[in-house]
């Protein structure tokens, strides 16, 4: 595997590094950093703050379970999917533009609609969100009459969508400035919760069957809480301009600290918040369609909580909509872009961004007016197609393309497929059932 050292800007070859050709290693930089928290920042959203309602509501061992999973779930699948848009040779492939390069012009396409729909469903959810957990900080903290929806969701997501439009340098800075309060806040929260921990959580043992069935419908809101695959593909571009051959194994190392950074904060805050909180008040947050922290604001007595609860949700969800958003607009450009190509048609770049800026506004806005319940979308709409890109995709690139053949026959690419597999069956189970 190569995730011990990251290396050199200097260019060595697929072929160099698997007989393991001898490269410099070079050291954590600000850059890095900013890249780190940019993918926290992504996935630190709507998954995680509604993840305690979901996984707290089946019992607190098999969560103990799902923790010991996530963390080479989220670095493994991650990894995959950087590797893929790194293995091509054309400098500026993002993966809609890598897909068509080893698949073909059909598959290409195929993917490419998969991609959107596998990331628009959470930036719509992003909409739900925000105006949710602002409208119940208005009502519930500041003691005011609830403003229109429309006109409150409308404002909320236009100033989300103002800093996209300002360009990706300004998305990173703003990212990484509330990334930091974010992370305080949230290992705060988590530690100020422990005194009003419950042993109930800890007394009740379910059955072996109980326990497995559990944790396996669970893997789809996990795959979704720590999911920050619509920012990789700009991230390897990123990473492939600045270390040429040498960006995967760059890749690597950011990736694996930022699984570890998200798995140490996320998984204490879920079992803070899960030992805070009975198996009905969870039931009870669900029904309300609310983050887990406005739920808490409501019900705890702490004016801390109260107060700070909102506003960390609405950090988690600004951050990590940027992200989303990000792979949207590019998942959908890429849709456009090649239908008018195989139609013999071009249209300026500005005017099709004009198109997309105009489209994701008023969908989002509508979605969010509308109010639909959040779990259930993530569930059906988002969770079978990211797990089929994350997990699988990059797992059968890895066996077809030979640009990536130094990454076959290992045992973590049998084991992400056997994650991509639950978290698949889960869903179709979920939705049947």
């Amino acid at each position: 595997m190569y995730m011990q050292n990251d290396v050199s800007t200097s260019a060595v070859s697929p072929t160099q590094i698997e007989q393991g050709a001898s490269v410099e290693t070079v050291k954590w930089t600000r850059t890095d950093t900013t890249w780190m928290l940019s993918l926290f920042g992504t996935a630190v959203g709507a998954g995680i703050l509604f993840l305690p309602i979901n996984a707290g509501m089946g019992g607190f061992w098999p969560l103990v379970m799902m923790a010991l999973l996530i963390g080479p779930m989220t670095y493994l699948a991650h990894r995959g999917l950087s590797r893929f848009v790194c293995s091509s040779q054309k400098q500026g492939s993002d993966i809609t533009h890598v897909v068509e390069e080893y698949f073909g012009i059909g598959a290409g396409k195929a993917i490419t609609v998969l991609y959107f729909f596998a990331i628009y469903p959470i930036v719509l959810i992003y909409g739900v969100g925000i105006t949710n957990t602002v409208d119940s900080f208005i009502v519930n903290q500041l003691g005011m009459a609830s403003p229109p929806r429309f006109i409150l969701s409308g404002v909320l997501i236009l100033a989300m969508m103002s800093v996209m439009v300002s360009g990706e340098k300004l998305m990173l800075k703003v990212t990484q400035f509330l990334v930091y309060p974010l992370v305080a806040i949230l290992a705060f929260m988590s530690l100020y919760l422990i005194p009003s921990w419950k042993a109930d959580a800890l007394m009740s043992v379910p059955s072996s069957t109980d326990f497995l069935g559990t944790v396996w419908l669970t893997i789809p809101v996990l795959v979704f809480a720590f999911n920050h695959s619509p920012a990789i593909s700009q991230f390897s571009v990123s990473l492939k301009r600045d270390h040429g051959a040498n960006a995967a194994k760059k890749a690597d190392v950011i990736l694996r600290n930022t699984s570890m950074m998200l798995v140490g904060f996320v998984m204490l805050f879920v079992f803070s918040c899960v030992l805070s909180l009975s198996p009905a008040q969870l039931a009870e947050a669900k029904s309300e369609n609310l983050p887990i922290l406005s739920y808490l604001a409501n019900v705890h007595a702490s004016g801390f909580v109260s107060y700070f609860g909102p506003i960390i949700a609405v950090i988690a969800i600004v951050s990590s909509f940027f992200g989303h958003y990000l792979g949207a607009t590019e998942g959908l450009k890429g849709i456009i872009a090649k239908q008018l190509r195989s139609s013999n048609k071009t249209v300026s770049d500005s005017s099709l961004d004009k198109f997309i800026l105009g489209f994701m506004f008023f969908t989002i806005w509508g979605v969010a007016i509308i109010n639909p319940s959040i779990l259930g979308m993530i569930e059906a709409l988002g969770g079978p197609i990211i797990a089929a890109i994350l997990y699988l995709m990059p797992m059968y690139a890895v066996y077809k393309v030979p640009a990536l053949k130094p990454y076959r026959g290992r045992i973590s690419n049998v084991f992400v497929v056997i994650a991509g597999l639950l978290a698949m069956t889960a869903i179709i189970f979920g939705m049947l059932s």
